[in-house]
């Protein structure tokens, strides 16, 4: 069917919003994971061997990605084996071109790690904000081999080729088949039989011009990975013994090492970055600041913060001191604190130091941690892992022993567990104790789960991949920039939700089976891998189903994709609707992979919808490049919703959600909402009347800036910033966007601004326009250059001179305190320096953006404008005794308020303002020449470095900050908040969209219980790997103890699985009294009425638990109780 172009929705891609709400949140931490190759046949293919022997014998080697027994390779037997090694090692020694085996390694030169790359701004900008530039430059020197090219692998090398790696070898022995086609987007019909690698190569390099991308098809030797100087190998589709080889041969030659796995609906991840990596940034926030208000002269110095807000500092953290004025011994020092309350903190003896005086901010300090590694090895012996999902608390050690077990059952019967086969699953299930058995694991098995795992391993789901691939990609990127902490070390994810509600019914870990199962493929389709899981039936009604994505840009590509391999819409009445109003900017590039630099320019959603209908040719797809908006409702009528089974939200802005929520709800049609920032993602499932609308449950309002803080009083960097920004608005886009209204007809003009009382001041319209097309008119640069020195003068000078007319530094208040105190700075005024390069930005920026306004030619030359403006002569500012400025804000809306009542007074009279205005315009006609002036104005651009507007509000916030005594900052910052630009990375934009799609199929089945639904909060930074370790057996009184002085956390409940240990609340005083002096596990015997197994030494606790102040505190790891 054609793509129609037809209209398109308003912003998309990827979004700020991050929310949750109840059903259940995911929370992705540190977890570990094994998996074995998809081989349903006895035949292996040698893919790797990395014997240190230079005879190679065929035991010695390692992998086979190649699982099917009617493609057979060069190396199927020894003989071969040994002379494709032969010609393997001769190509390296050329351009990595082979002639024998096709394939492409390019041996890559010595790169010295001090060496700088110039990052390209333009494409990386979003992803700047979330790795940094020193991480990029990391990231711009890996070298990555990623070996198996079905779905799962080449999820991870788009993700890491989109993020820059310097180079990238995508391997794979075996060639495309059927199977494939159900997940990897590269594949269609016609490459079957054809190489996996060599495919997907030809897709991958097109990604990002500034990664070597190549391909190899033969084994892979340690004479290849040296060659190649990889470090980082990502291993997918594997077997057992090859995960153990190759992950023991990289952790002993310091490769850093993933594995990464999906099974149906089960999903695993194991990391080995080394015995001593070092985590740079351990949890991706920003460093928190805030000012001080007072430090005590002390034995145990207490720094005092504003109490209008927390501190946010977490007690044992660093901090570095600021422009603190007296006790100047502290400034550029670090220290480390002890949080007293939200609003203070210690930080030692502070007696030697001079006594506080005013000012300084405090700024957290970024420490680097160490974190120690265990090989794959050992760590399959000795798991740690981490519960994402609280309604499955056992299931990552069920499936610990599901992933090892597969490889096992391989081996005994030559073959993996037929589809939805009993017997095959209790033989499954056999292997799985005996495993259990063998192995230190405190979780008991849910026969259940394991039997579901043997039922649908086979199965191969676009979705999964998507998520397990982005989660792997990011572990990649933090292997090679130490950004961000990694997992430690296994990560386990199920969704066997999204199975039929009549095959199982869940509830918790007393899941039910029912007899019923999914009608088997009868046919090899490309949709095979997917029927395997869910059926033929089930297809059908992907097939026919009926969805709207609104947006195209990073979300919405990686939706497209995943529609088109999952087969929605693929079928008759089926179809898939696909909006954005926006057209492709290189920007765009980074993360939104079905576009390309030639694209540049072309509408988001036509692109999309051609990209995908060529990976499933199949696809009903048609494109419309109106925004869904409340006057676009002729296009998105009644016939289109109705139509609809479901609409999926791919948006960046709230405004449009809500809308998009409300038509929803209008036609009771399911909603997906998702987002990202930076590393974070959300996920949102509205169904029709089991829960609440996107709109029903709102985000905490940003924190405003108090006007007044912004226009006499900044304390902060943002603050400046947000004022530069302001300001370039008030001098370059407003006063010229009036003047040209005016001369595009001035009558008219006249009778709008008389008549608009509630949108414009029309006294300062009018003066703006004199300003613009009388007074300041510049006649050439020279002008430029004297209205921008007096614009430097006026804005860094004169109005800080007045302000400390009004308020001089030792200025005391009606209540008798210090007015410069607290939260206002005192300022000082900035003389002109010609040589200062912060003061020549300034005027170089401000001139040429004047200029440009005015259709003057502009000039770049730095030491022309220099000689230029030193010859300026600017008259001394004398302040003025009837200058008001409000000391607040209660001050400035009371006067508003008074000059909002004048107004109204004037217009019921029909007062002397009307005339005013229209003498005032009266008076610009008479000007001779005033209708033949050209003028443009400046509409913030923040992505285009030769326009001057980032250069005006660099130089502008940081003269600012200079005068307000505000440490300054970099360029990159500002431009990150005066550009609103929200952080964004291919790597979780994938992972939600896999997310999302979970939801759809349940959607399709039209699954009633609440419970199957799966609202999502992820954070790749992985914060929460970390977990309390408690050891020794303590009673309940020592535990509670324990926390609040080690922690300062005050338990209110605990619990261990489904049991209750302890919650105040519902228990009995006398019976609490008891529980006080008995033990953790003695209580834990109690409650559930089991005894604890001889070989269990500890327990997963979970704790609900306020500070010591009594605020609820969220996201409270688990806890390791090491009771023996």
């Amino acid at each position: 069917m054609s793509i129609t172009p037809q209209a398109s929705t308003s912003n998309q891609g990827e979004v700020s919003l991050v929310r949750t709400t109840r059903v259940t949140t995911l929370t992705v931490s540190e977890h570990e994971h094994t998996i074995i190759t998809d081989n349903s046949d006895n035949q292996r293919h040698e893919a790797f061997d990395l014997s240190k022997s230079k005879k190679i014998k065929s035991s010695t080697t390692l992998i086979s990605n190649s699982s099917d027994p009617t493609i057979m390779s060069s190396n199927s037997n020894s003989t071969n084996l040994l002379e494709t090694m032969k010609h393997t090692n001769e190509e390296m020694n050329y351009n990595g071109n082979s002639e024998n085996n096709d394939s492409q390694a390019t041996q890559q030169t010595s790169t010295s790690s001090t060496k700088t790359f110039e990052i390209d701004e333009g494409l990386y900008s979003r992803q700047l904000y979330v790795m940094g530039k020193e991480a990029m430059h990391q990231l711009a020197s890996a070298h990555v081999l990623i070996s198996g090219m079905r779905g799962l692998g080449v999820e991870i090398a788009k993700n890491i080729i989109l993020c820059g790696a310097k180079s990238v070898i995508v391997h794979d022995c075996g060639n495309v088949d059927f199977r494939d086609l159900s997940s990897q987007c590269y594949f269609t019909e016609s490459n079957i039989g054809q190489n996996r690698a060599k495919v997907a190569n030809k897709h991958l390099f097109e990604l990002n011009s500034y990664v070597n991308v190549t391909f190899f098809s033969t084994i892979i030797d340690e004479t290849f990975l040296k060659k190649n100087k990889v470090n980082v190998f990502i291993l997918t589709d594997a077997n057992l013994d090859d995960q153990i080889k190759i992950g023991d041969y990289c952790h002993q030659h310091g490769i850093k090492f993933i594995n990464a796995n999906t099974k149906g609906l089960f999903g695993q991840i194991f990391c080995d970055f080394g015995l001593n990596f070092e985590v740079l940034d351990t949890n991706g926030e920003h460093p928190l600041t805030q000012i001080v208000t007072e430090i005590s002269h002390d034995e145990v110095g207490v720094v005092f913060t504003p109490t209008h807000t927390r501190h946010g500092f977490e007690d044992g953290s660093y901090v570095t001191f600021h422009g603190v004025k007296g006790m100047t011994e502290v400034n550029d020092r670090e220290f480390k604190i002890s949080v007293t309350s939200p609003f203070t903190f210690t930080i030692g003896d502070t007696r030697c130091f001079g006594s506080y005086e005013s000012g300084g901010t405090v700024t957290e300090v970024k420490k680097s941690e160490i974190v120690h590694f265990k090989s794959f090895s050992e760590s399959l012996k000795d798991p740690e892992m981490l519960v994402c999902d609280f309604s499955k608390m056992s299931m990552p050690a069920n499936l610990h022993l599901a992933f090892q077990a597969l490889s096992y059952f391989e081996k005994q019967y030559n073959a993996l567990p037929k589809p939805w086969d009993n017997a095959d699953a209790d033989k499954f299930y056999e292997i799985v104790e005996k495993l259990k058995r063998e192995q230190v694991l405190t979780d008991e098995l849910n026969k259940h789960w394991i039997k579901l795992f043997a039922k649908t391993c086979t199965g191969d789901l676009c979705p999964m991949q998507a998520i397990i691939g982005g989660i792997a990609a990011q572990e990649a990127m933090k292997a090679v920039t130490g950004k961000f902490m990694p997992i430690r070390q296994f990560f386990y994810f199920d969704a066997i939700e999204c199975l039929p509600e009549n095959i199982f019914q869940l509830s918790n870990e007393t899941t039910t089976e029912s007899n019923i199962i999914p009608k088997l493929p009868t046919k090899l389709s490309r949709y095979y891998s997917q029927e395997i899981v869910f059926g033929e039936d089930f297809q059908e009604k992907l097939g026919k189903s009926k969805y709207f994505v609104v947006g195209s840009g990073a979300i919405g590509c990686e939706m497209l994709k995943n529609f088109a391999m999952m087969g929605i819409g693929c079928l008759k009445h089926g179809h898939v609707y696909v909006a954005d109003m926006d057209s492709i900017e290189k920007s765009n590039l980074n993360r939104q992979f079905l576009f390309r630099s030639w694209d540049i320019g072309k509408m988001k959603s036509i692109v999309a919808a051609e990209v995908v209908k060529a990976m499933n040719p199949n696809m009903n797809v048609s494109a419309y490049v109106d925004g869904v908006l409340p006057e676009t409702e002729h296009i998105y009528d009644d016939h289109f919703f109705e139509r609809l089974d479901g609409v999926v939200n791919a948006l960046d802005n709230v405004k449009a959600r809500q809308y998009i929520d409300q038509r929803c709800v209008y036609y009771q049609k399911p909603l997906i909402d998702s987002g990202t920032l930076g590393t974070k993602a959300s996920v949102q499932v509205i169904v029709p009347f089991p829960t609440e609308s996107y709109s029903s449950a709102n985000d905490p309002p940003d924190l405003s800036v108090a006007m007044c803080t912004l226009r006499h009083f900044p304390n902060l960097i943002e603050h400046t910033i947000e004022w530069a920004r302001d300001n370039f608005s008030g001098l370059f886009t407003i006063p010229p966007q009036q003047a040209e209204d005016f001369l595009r007809g001035p009558k008219e003009f006249a009778e709008r601004t008389t008549k608009n009382h509630s949108e414009y001041d029309k006294t300062e319209i009018i003066e703006n326009i004199k300003r613009i097309l009388g007074e300041e008119r510049p006649k050439n640069f020279t002008n430029c250059i004297k209205w921008s020195r007096n614009l430097f003068e006026q804005q860094f000078h004169n109005t800080i001179t007045q302000l400390l007319y009004n308020f001089p530094y030792d200025h005391i208040t009606s209540k008798g305190e210090r007015f410069w105190s607290e939260n206002k700075r005192c300022p000082h005024v900035l003389n002109f320096d010609v040589n200062n390069e912060l003061h020549l930005d300034f005027i170089v920026a401000a001139s040429n953006l004047l200029a440009h306004m005015y259709y003057i030619p502009q000039i770049r030359d730095r030491k022309l404008i220099a000689e230029e403006v030193a010859k300026i002569y600017v008259p001394e500012f004398k302040p003025k005794a009837d200058v008001i400025i409000h000391e607040n804000d209660e001050q400035l809306r009371a006067d508003l308020k008074r000059q909002k009542n004048t107004s109204a007074i004037c217009k019921n009279s029909q007062c002397k303002n009307d005339v005013e205005v229209k003498q005032l315009l009266s008076r610009l006609l008479n000007y001779d020449d005033i209708l033949d002036i050209k003028i443009q104005s400046h509409e913030f651009e923040k992505d285009d470095d030769r326009n001057f507007h980032m250069d005006y509000i660099v130089a502008t916030a940081n003269l600012r900050a200079e005068n307000y005594e505000i440490q300054k900052t970099d360029r990159s910052k500002i431009k990150r908040i005066a550009g609103n630009i929200i952080p964004a990375i291919a790597t979780t934009t994938a992972m939600v969209t896999g997310l999302v799609c979970l939801e759809v199929y349940k959607f399709v089945q039209h699954h009633k219980k609440i419970e199957s639904y799966r609202n999502a909060f992820v954070n790749l930074h992985f914060t929460l790997w970390n977990r309390f370790e408690v050891k020794g057996d303590m009673t309940l009184e020592e535990f509670i103890e324990y926390f609040k002085h080690e922690h300062k956390l005050v338990p209110n409940m605990v619990s261990a699985g489904m049991s209750v240990i302890y919650c105040p609340h519902f228990i009995r005083q006398t019976s609490i009294a008891q529980d006080m002096k008995r033990k953790i596990s003695e209580l834990f015997e109690m409650v559930t009425k089991t005894k604890i197994p001889a070989n269990v030494r500890c327990l997963t606790l979970v704790m609900l638990c306020t500070d010591l102040e009594g605020n609820d505190v969220k996201d409270v790891p688990y806890i390791k109780y090491i009771f023996r």
